[in-house]
């Protein structure tokens, strides 16, 4: 090192010349002490004092994503804030309807489902999509008139959350299905179908919460507060299934910061 350079960084620890072999190979892995300090030094002597990084431009022309989020949820419309005793009594339902999962789970996975319900598989997103929501809501179908007379077609108007269904439900796959909904959520429009699924797999998270469902349900939150505010028609039907969706989250599930203020 030049003499210059090492005013600027002092030697930690007082290091003499060394007397090494004529043999001495800095190639080969240290035999002594002596070896191990002078190959630090020979090294430490290559490097270069700038270092400028390889950068292909061709990446900085593709499309960049950037993920910005907020810390709480978006006020709910003026006149549309849902009052504490409604917030609560909302928790309570939710929690006896948890209690009656867990007691009954065995019971219902011991059922045999109808022949036309088969669950596709954890890692199926598209197929869970299409399950859960049906044709209709997953493809944006306005016309179901075909088969009207026939019965209900359930494949295209979605399977609803029966507790056969859930209760065969594992924590990888209610997470992973929360996950493939909220996706989903996330640039479409809320509907009963979607509402009646997210509620039922919020009902089957098991608490404490995992890091991955515990960021999901705080997006879910901060989307169904984006969703109401925007809501143009003011559905009154439809902004109290959502206020009841951010009262879980951060009521229930403890997630304080996204709760809305009491009207």
């Amino acid at each position: 090192m030049e003499p210059g350079v090492e005013e600027l960084m002092p030697r930690l620890l007082p290091v003499g010349d060394c007397d090494l072999a004529e043999d001495f190979d800095p190639t080969v892995p240290p035999r002594t002490p002596q070896e191990y300090l002078k190959r630090v030094q020979i090294e430490a002597a290559r490097c270069p004092d700038v270092v400028v990084a390889q950068i292909d431009p061709r990446k900085l022309k593709k499309k960049q994503t950037v993920n910005v989020s907020i810390s709480g949820c978006r006020p709910a419309p003026e006149g549309y804030s849902p009052t504490l005793k409604w917030q609560q009594q909302q928790v309570a339902n939710f929690s006896a309807v948890r209690q009656s999962l867990n007691k009954h789970r065995n019971h219902w996975r011991s059922q045999n489902l109808d022949s036309n319900v088969t669950m596709p598989k954890s890692e199926d997103e598209e197929g869970w999509k299409k399950f859960c929501l049906g044709e209709r809501v997953y493809s944006e179908i306005d016309d179901l008139s075909d088969n009207e007379n026939l019965g209900i077609d359930y494949m295209k108007v979605g399977f609803p959350p029966l507790l056969s269904i859930v209760s065969r439900m594992n924590q990888a796959t209610v997470t992973s299905v929360l996950e493939y909904l909220i996706s989903w959520f996330g640039e479409k429009k809320f509907t009963p179908e979607l509402g009646r699924w997210l509620y039922a797999l919020l009902a089957c998270l098991e608490k404490p919460l995992l890091p991955e469902a515990h960021s999901l349900i705080r997006q879910l939150a901060r989307r169904c507060s984006e969703v109401r505010v925007l809501e143009e028609s003011k559905n009154e039907e439809q902004i109290s299934a959502l206020n009841l969706i951010i009262c879980l989250v951060s009521r229930y599930f403890d997630q304080r910061d996204l709760a809305d203020e009491p009207s």
